[in-house]
């Protein structure tokens, strides 16, 4: 199985951070009794920044098959397929 180097993941693991910070923002909305379209507005924000990083993630590892295919087995491409339509 391919590995994700962390030197890579800066923009995802910023992303994320965003996300969790909507995601905390849509809880606080919730708690505090706000209006239904701003709390899915705050929900739609978080769930396209968590969809970007999954497919951003995923192109990495593409990436790294394309790079190194003497390294890559049939195994490795069959993962990365069925994580891209995990994702789709």
């Amino acid at each position: 199985m391919l590995t994700l180097n962390p030197d890579d993941m800066t923009s995802v693991i910023n992303r994320l951070k965003r996300a969790q910070g909507q995601l905390g923002g849509v809880i606080r909305l919730i708690e505090e009794g706000r209006d239904c379209h701003d709390v899915v507005t705050q929900l739609a924000a978080a769930s396209r920044a968590i969809d970007r990083a999954g497919f951003a993630i995923v192109a990495t590892g593409l990436r790294q098959c394309l790079d190194n295919p003497s390294e890559t087995t049939a195994a490795d491409q069959a993962a990365m397929e069925k994580l891209f339509l995990t994702l789709a």
